[in-house]
């Protein structure tokens, strides 16, 4: 071994390391390995981290809320229709402006509307008049009945007399033809006494008939008082049948000419105005819409499977691509509606069939907003919205 070549000994030591050589070479896998470790280790503690924190904000911001998407504004909208018909003479009002409850938006041409007034005016005169005429007539039939009742008065006073002269005729003819087989009175005296016997029951006769016609036109007359008087009995000039037809009559075209000028039935904003200054319109077409801003509410669609915990009464947040994230309204769960959306298509879903699939339904829940907030920040009907109900704290109400 001491005779070895020096040369030699070096060769062999540059071809093959030393052993402090390959200590050092293995030395800095270990170290990567445990740097390794060192960054999972943070890397998990990190994440554990993350975690908690994540749980400990959906616990605290998330857990019991129930969120859509499928949520719309919607509001009690009233729609302008005349109810009248005729030329449309002026036009108020414009698309989106706003108005409010009694403004005038549209009138309508009046003509034809004053002239119907003035004749039912002059039939409510007429109407009038007729009551007039037939009150004077049933004093002018009560007057004739008297005249009657005088003219019986005065027959019945002519037969009496005519029955006292009757009578008178009768004793004289018998005293004269009680006379005759003695020859004190000649046959000529007896021929008059029968004679005015004949003329005295003749008038009596006549006397009767008298009376049987003035007790007749009486009965007549008293027949006209009860017609005319039917026309007038319990009633006056302002409640008899005529002058009241003419008078609702009257009524009805004043009615018809004031609905000539169409007002705003509420507060809100003119939408979808379809009327034009010359238009004609019919009773009932809608010309216009109105829409009350300040009491709009939501209608949001969850499914029937988020309805587990939802109550009425319990709070919504509420947030509209309109104004972004950074404008949160705040409501009320008010109320379910009474069937799915499905179930009011206009084709409905046909579950009997034997391909049936079962779909997941929605139940619209309507959201009052607060006023103030819709005051500051006003919404318009049909913009989506984002609605969270927090079941947690107010359980609501059945």
């Amino acid at each position: 071994m001491a005779d070895a070549n020096p040369s030699e000994m070096t060769a062999a030591q540059e071809e093959s390391p030393s052993a402090n050589d390959q200590a050092e070479n293995k030395a800095p896998p270990r170290e990567n390995n445990a740097k390794r470790k060192k960054l999972f280790l943070i890397l998990a503690i990190v994440v554990a981290v993350i975690a908690i924190l994540w749980g400990i904000w959906y616990f605290v911001t998330q857990a019991g809320r129930v969120h859509t998407d499928n949520a719309y504004v919607g509001a009690d909208t009233a729609q302008v229709t005349p109810l009248v018909a005729g030329a449309v003479k002026e036009v108020r009002v414009g698309g989106t402006q706003v108005v409010h409850k009694g403004d005038i938006l549209v009138v309508i041409d009046d003509a034809d509307a004053k002239v119907d007034v003035a004749t039912a005016q002059a039939a409510l005169f007429a109407a009038q008049q007729r009551y007039g005429q037939a009150d004077a007539n049933v004093g002018a039939a009560r007057a004739k009945v008297d005249a009657r009742v005088a003219d019986i008065a005065q027959a019945r006073a002519k037969a009496a007399d005519s029955v006292a002269q009757l009578e008178r005729a009768r004793v004289d003819l018998s005293r004269r033809e009680a006379l005759v087989g003695s020859g004190a009175v000649s046959g000529e005296e007896l021929s008059s006494a029968r004679a005015a016997y004949s003329a005295a029951k003749a008038d009596r006769d006549l006397a009767a008939a008298g009376i049987a016609t003035a007790q007749a036109t009486r009965t007549s007359a008293l027949s006209d008082v009860a017609a005319t008087e039917a026309l007038t009995r319990g009633t006056n000039v302002s409640t008899t049948p005529d002058v009241a037809s003419a008078r609702a009559r009257l009524d009805k075209a004043q009615l018809d000419l004031s609905r000539t000028i169409i007002r705003a039935p509420i507060d809100g904003v003119v939408t979808n105005r379809q009327v034009q200054v010359g238009q004609r319109v019919a009773a009932g077409t809608p010309i216009m819409t109105l829409v009350p801003l300040a009491s709009v509410y939501v209608d949001a669609n969850f499914k029937e499977s988020q309805f587990r915990r939802i109550k009425i009464g319990q709070p919504v947040e509420l947030t509209s691509d309109f104004y972004g994230s950074g404008v949160v309204y705040h409501g009320r769960v008010t109320g379910y509606a009474g069937g799915t959306g499905a179930a009011f298509s206009l084709i409905p879903a046909q579950n009997a069939t034997g391909n049936w699939i079962k779909v997941v339904q929605r139940l619209p829940v309507r959201v009052t907003l607060d006023a103030r907030e819709l005051r500051d920040h006003p919404l318009r009907v049909g913009l989506s919205m984002d609605a969270i109900i927090d079941t947690r704290g107010d359980t609501g109400r059945e």
